[in-house]
């Protein structure tokens, strides 16, 4: 039976809106609207996927294109095109492998697959060096926890809530998103406690903060402390996982990853890092964590790993957890598939031969100088925040009050469309723009330009300019 109260919309745009339905009638012609009736005939309604925005038939390098023909910068694109879409060498490599070795029985060992396993060790923060591969970012997460409790011996988690982990039943569970979540979906794992995210712009502890940063002298890093604070009540928790930085996109507070981390060690728990959205170079580092100078025991990636082709993820731990081996816990069918490690591999060497973790440090510097200067110049953006290419405004309708703004925020995204850039809204009313680490300084220029005249038109539209 349906459930009568709708879930809070924290992911993406609403697919239902009448804003949504305007655009729709302007910019989708008479095969795009058949073949979007078509899409929701055959596939199972869910939120944020249905109904779907357009038709897209080409996705090239930074670009995808609809079937209308119109051109956008793809500034979303689900955190999975990192190198770009259809890179001509991923290709290539792809092709190369297929004809070579298209599939290995999961009993056998092949090249591909060890030489990506090396390569994520190379990489990987500090000693992690044991991995496990998986089709999907939810199913890493999955066996993330796995690993947690056979190493620990418990079952407990702590997680933040407002975070999403994947779709999964576990990743569901220690996830934070009442969309993926609550109703009908419960219940759900039993011991996945939950606290409050950093969140300075908006502290759930109640703390004021200065343009957006933490007064750390006033809050004393509340939100660390009520981590530490569950930890020690709850006694035996197996593992803390986290986004080490958020999606939304939010950034923590200086030292908060190294409380975390000490208090975990302190209570026996590991600490998780969920990079699947953030890893190999978004942040402008190879990892968020890096930022931080703060080693989990067990990271997890994905999405961009496949170089926005094939889909595949990664566990990788500390080798002294490597405890499990009488288990079977992650024996997936294309666990070690040598088409998909060969993307995975050959990605990260895109990622390294064209320095796109440096070009996403300084071009991404640059969009979010650009981001806080449109703050100075547009009332309506209330925060700016990120690194790297990951960064995102909250739009509000007064800066002293902070009322979230979520209708200025879908009419910013439908203009911006208009003007050929794509992008997603986070928690109802913050821009959150993701770009791949291809995009050059004057793509992002021209992106931006789209961007604040669309804040622009949007807040004199709406009497708010």
């Amino acid at each position: 039976m349906p459930f009568e109260t709708p879930p809070a919309q924290s992911e993406g745009e609403s697919n239902t809106s009448s804003r949504r339905r305007d655009w729709a009638a302007g910019a989708l012609g008479d095969a795009s609207r058949a073949a979007l009736a078509e899409d929701a005939k055959l596939f199972l309604h869910q939120s944020v996927s249905t109904p779907c925005l357009s038709v897209i038939t080409k996705a090239e390098g930074p670009w995808i294109e609809d079937a209308e023909g119109r051109r956008y910068l793809d500034f979303h694109g689900n955190n999975a095109h990192h190198i770009g879409y259809g890179h001509p060498r991923l290709k290539k490599a792809i092709a190369d492998q297929m004809d070579a070795l298209p599939f290995a029985p999961r009993r056998f060992a092949c090249e591909p697959a060890t030489a990506l396993a090396r390569k994520l060790a190379d990489i990987a923060p500090g000693d992690l060096s044991k991995v496990l591969f998986t089709t999907g970012g939810s199913d890493a997460v999955e066996v993330a926890l796995k690993l947690a409790r056979a190493a620990t011996g418990r079952f407990k988690t702590v997680s933040f809530w407002d975070a999403f982990h994947g779709a999964g039943f576990g990743a569901s569970s220690v996830g934070g998103e009442q969309l993926f979540r609550g109703g009908a979906i419960g219940p759900l794992l039993a011991g996945t406690e939950h606290v409050a995210p950093f969140a300075c712009y908006r502290c759930p502890y109640g703390y004021p903060e200065r343009d957006g940063q933490p007064d750390l002298d006033l809050c004393k890093m509340t939100c660390a402390n009520m981590l530490r604070y569950v930890l020690e009540k709850e006694g035996d928790v197996a593992a803390v996982i986290a986004e080490p930085a958020r999606a939304v996109p939010y950034i923590p507070p200086p030292g908060f990853w190294a409380a975390v981390r000490q208090a975990c060690d302190d209570v026996g728990a590991l600490l998780i890092f969920d990079e699947i959205p953030t890893g190999l170079g978004k942040t402008g580092r190879m990892f968020a964590c890096d930022h931080d100078g703060v080693v989990p025991d067990i990271l997890v990636m994905g999405k961009g790993l496949g170089g926005g082709i094939l889909p595949i993820a990664a566990v990788i731990a500390r080798p002294e957890l490597d405890v499990a081996g009488d288990y079977a816990f992650g024996h997936y069918t294309h666990e070690k598939n040598p088409v998909t490690t060969r993307a995975g591999l050959t990605t990260i060497e895109i990622i390294e031969d064209e320095d796109l973790v440096e070009n996403a440090a300084r071009v991404g510097a640059h969009a979010l100088a650009r981001l806080h200067d449109m703050k100075d110049r547009h009332g309506v953006i209330g925060d700016v925040r990120g690194r790297g290419f990951l960064f995102g405004a909250e739009l509000v309708k007064d800066r002293a009050g902070k009322e979230p703004a979520p209708e200025l925020a879908e009419d910013v995204l439908y203009r911006c469309l208009d003007g050929g850039l794509s992008f997603k809204i986070s928690m109802g009313n913050t821009l959150t723009l993701t770009p791949p680490l291809v995009v050059t300084m004057a793509q992002m220029v021209q992106a931006l330009d789209v961007l604040e005249g669309a804040i622009a038109d949007a807040a004199q539209a709406a009497g708010l300019a």
